[in-house]
C-alpha cells in the first residue's frame, strides 16, 4: 500500500497535471465549484465555463444573492442542470446557515445539496489537507484494476468494495499529490479504453494488467435499452422575436426557458390561441433534433409558427416575448439553442 501511494505521488509530481484553473488554491469554494462541475464532464469542457463562473460569482455570497436565471444562463450548455441548481441552493445554505463561511467539517460539507461523499472528500483534500479518500469515476476504474474488482461500479456491493480499497490504500502524508495523482492517472493513462499500461507508475502491482484483464475491468455498464419519447416544440415567431416559457423548478430543464410544446401538431393551433392568445398564420417545419439523457431519448419535432400580436391579457406568467438575439443568449437549453441557431 505505501509502494502504491509513493510511486502515485512521485508520478504525479513529474507527470500530473499543474495549471488547470482550480489548482493552487486552498479555496473551498472554487475547489467545491470545480469539482461540481467535473461531475461527469470533461475538464476541457469545464475550463471555459468554470472561469466565467467564477468571474461572475468569486464567492458563495455572491452566488447566494443572484437570481437563479443568472446562475442558469452561466451554466447553459454544460448540461446536468441540477448540479447549477443545488450550486444554488448550496451558497444560500452556506450564507444562512454557515454565516456566509464555506463549512469546514466533512459531514457539514456532505449535506450541502448536490454533494456526495467523494465530492465531499476532495473538497476536504483539497482546500483543508483532511485525509480523506475519494471515488469518482476515474479513480474508480484505477481501483477497480489495480486492486482487480470485477463488476460493475455502480452496483452498490462493487462500490463498497471500491471504497474499501480507496480507503486502504489511503496514504499518511503527501494526500493532496496522491489524490490528485489518483484523478490524473485515471484521466490521462488508465483510460476506459486502451489504457496506457506500460507507461502507469504502478502496473508492476496491477492485478488486471498481470492477468489481461484491463479489457474487462471494470464492467461496462449494463446495456438496456433506453426509452424514445417524442415532443413538438413551438417556435412562435412575431416581428423577429421568438416566445420563450419557463419550466417548472424540477425535473427536466428545471427553471430554464423553454420553447413551449405540443403533444400532437394538431394541437398547436389551439394551443396557440388558447395559451397565447395567438392567431397562427404560418407553419414551417425546421429540421428535427435527437437529444440523449441518461434515462431516455428524447425526439423534438420543432415547428417555427408566424402568428399575430399576442393578446396581453391571454399570455401566462413565466412567458416571455425576446428578440431572437436574447433569446440564444438567455438561460435555454441546448437543444433549444440548437433550434434558435437554424432561425
Amino acid at each position: 500500500m505505501a509502494s502504491f501511494a509513493a510511486k502515485l505521488v512521485a508520478w504525479q509530481k513529474q507527470h500530473g497535471r499543474h495549471d488547470l484553473p482550480w489548482q493552487g488554491t486552498r479555496d473551498p469554494y472554487a475547489i467545491w465549484l470545480a469539482e461540481v462541475m467535473l461531475q461527469q464532464t470533461q475538464v476541457a469542457t469545464v475550463i471555459p465555463y468554470y472561469l466565467r463562473f467564477l468571474a461572475r460569482f468569486p464567492d458563495a455570497a455572491a452566488l447566494a444573492a443572484a437570481p437563479l436565471d443568472e446562475v442558469l444562463q452561466l451554466w447553459s450548455g454544460l448540461g446536468y442542470y441540477s448540479r447549477a441548481r443545488n450550486l444554488h441552493r448550496a451558497a444560500r445554505v452556506i450564507a444562512e446557515e454557515h454565516r456566509g463561511r464555506f463549512p469546514r467539517r466533512f459531514e457539514d460539507i456532505g449535506a450541502l445539496p448536490g454533494v456526495g461523499r467523494s465530492t465531499a472528500a476532495a473538497i476536504c483534500v483539497f482546500a483543508f489537507g483532511k485525509r480523506q479518500a475519494i471515488l469518482d469515476g476515474n479513480v474508480s476504474r484505477v481501483l477497480a484494476r489495480y486492486r482487480g474488482v470485477k463488476g460493475y461500479g455502480g452496483h452498490e456491493k462493487v462500490a463498497e468494495a471500491l471504497w474499501r480499497e480507496s480507503q486502504r490504500l489511503l496514504p499518511q502524508r503527501n494526500i493532496e499529490a496522491y489524490t490528485q495523482g489518483l484523478m490524473d492517472l485515471g484521466a490521462t493513462v488508465c483510460a476506459r479504453s486502451k489504457p496506457r499500461c506500460p507507461v502507469c507508475p504502478v502496473h508492476g502491482g496491477c492485478i488486471a494488467y498481470q492477468r489481461g484483464w484491463t479489457g474487462k475491468v471494470p464492467a461496462p455498464r449494463p446495456h438496456r435499452k433506453l426509452p424514445h419519447r417524442r415532443t413538438v416544440m413551438l417556435v412562435l415567431v412575431r416581428a423577429g422575436e421568438v416566445l420563450l416559457e419557463k419550466r417548472p423548478p424540477s425535473g427536466i430543464w428545471g427553471g430554464m426557458w423553454c420553447l413551449p410544446e405540443a403533444a400532437r401538431r394538431s394541437d398547436i393551433e389551439a394551443c396557440c390561441l388558447k395559451r397565447f392568445g395567438a392567431h397562427l398564420l404560418e407553419v414551417e417545419e425546421l429540421p428535427k433534433i435527437a437529444h440523449g439523457f441518461t434515462h431516455f431519448k428524447l425526439d423534438i419535432r420543432p415547428l417555427r409558427l408566424r402568428v399575430s400580436a399576442l393578446v396581453p391579457e391571454a399570455a401566462e406568467p413565466g412567458v416571455i416575448w425576446l428578440p431572437l438575439e436574447e433569446a440564444r443568449s438567455a438561460a435555454i437549453p441546448a437543444p433549444v439553442r440548437r433550434i434558435l441557431a437554424t432561425l
